[in-house]
């Protein structure tokens, strides 16, 4: 991008339209590295440089605090490929951002015209705005779930050995015919049916439901003008459909977040119809653990998972799990390796783990990266052990 032109400190600063103090400040606290320093010590920016700029700026626009936007700008990684993603994840941001000020607004307005009206008052519509505003699904963790599972996404789909993929396997295996009806639970970003929409039937009912409303908006938007798809928000152990509805309920890669699983298990098997189908997906216990041995050689105190979710729903115990609500549980494995030389996206992959690696590695960030580039120059290999439980609801 940069074409090989260098900015100095000044010329970087008069571009973006802040002050040079600004750019030695985001220096000084890790938020934005020069990519180069003369022997004298000048700093020397790129046209990367600027693009990191422009979501900084952003981001400090729609009112995250210095710390969150560096850990939101180093999960989006340093080439184009992640740069492109991460923009189209700001501008989604900035929609989401318009759609809840256009609610505030109105609501303001609805409240306003109430009291000149003299009528009674009905604070409804503000109360609404205080519980929105208090809602798990701000703008940042919108930002970091969209961020994260694209990150994970990206490796699997790039670096894996398995020429079908997982979404493609996933979907044939599932079965999907015409005149089905269809749930996936906890959808999140849609995947699973974007690298298989060629492949729906015209007559099919799909609903994807996710219990992020920040999820549930851009799977809407994903699939606006589709008449098969539609979108809910509401969670796995409490589904708000009618009992036996569904030919087929997926899973993927889910089950293990819910709390209670036992409630959630309940649920799909209340949805589905009598013979229909459940397909949900979980890791085995050796799944990407060169990864997890890979950062405690860094640091052996990070831990990328607080918890073993195959413990709670794995390979290993899935089928005993699965007994009580269903019946003829059969397990097939994806068989699947990943092998990679390039950092960045293993990097990114790291930071989305739900572990405490973020607390460690982000100060650390230019010395981590070094050791993970030593480390996968020569090819890095990485287990795979995941695959799917098909089962049915008896009559």
């Amino acid at each position: 991008m940069s074409g090989g032109k260098y900015y100095t400190s000044g010329e970087f600063a008069r571009m973006a339209h802040v002050t040079l103090r600004t750019i030695r400040y985001y220096d000084k606290v890790g938020l934005l590295a020069p990519s180069e320093k003369t022997p004298s010590g000048a700093r020397r920016y790129t046209d990367e440089d600027f693009a990191k700029l422009q979501q900084i700026l952003l981001f400090k626009y729609l009112g995250f605090s210095l710390e969150d936007i560096r850990e939101m700008t180093t999960l989006t990684g340093d080439n184009q490929e992640f740069l492109l993603e991460s923009l189209d994840m700001q501008k989604r941001l900035v929609e989401e951002r318009v759609e809840q000020m256009k609610e505030v607004a109105a609501a303001i307005g609805r409240t306003t015209d109430v009291i000149r009206s003299g009528a009674p008052m009905d604070w409804s519509d503000m109360l609404h705005l205080i519980h929105m505003t208090a809602m798990e699904n701000s703008l940042k963790v919108q930002y970091d779930n969209a961020a994260n599972i694209q990150a994970r996404i990206r490796l699997h789909r790039d670096y894996s050995q398995n020429p079908e993929g997982w979404f493609p396997w996933l979907y044939e295996n599932a079965d999907i015919r015409p005149g089905m009806k269809v749930l996936e639970v906890g959808a999140g970003s849609g995947a699973l049916w974007r690298e298989n929409l060629s492949h729906l039937p015209k007559d099919l009912e799909l609903v994807l439901s996710d219990k992020s409303t920040g999820m549930a908006h851009d799977l809407s938007r994903e699939f606006s003008g589709d008449q098969r798809i539609s979108v809910r928000v509401f969670p796995c152990e409490k589904i708000p459909l009618p009992d036996a509805s569904f030919d087929r309920v997926l899973a993927n890669h889910v089950l293990f977040y819910c709390d209670p699983l036992e409630k959630s298990l309940a649920e799909c098997q209340r949805v589905l119809k009598p013979g229909g189908v459940f397909v949900c997906s979980t890791y085995g216990r050796n799944h990407m653990r060169e990864i997890t041995e890979l950062v405690q050689e860094f640091n052996p105190d990070i831990v990328l998972s607080a918890d073993h979710l195959y413990e709670k729903f794995g390979l290993e115990n899935g089928a005993k799990i699965l007994a009580p609500y269903f019946t003829d549980v059969t397990c097939r494995r994806y068989r699947d390796g990943i092998e990679i030389s390039d950092p960045d996206p293993l990097i990114a992959y790291i930071l989305s783990c739900h572990g405490n690696q973020n607390s460690y590695l982000l100060d650390q960030y230019k010395e981590f990266h070094e050791f993970v580039t030593r480390k996968v120059k020569n090819g890095f290999s990485i287990t795979k052990d995941a695959g799917i439980f098909v089962c049915r609801r008896g009559s």
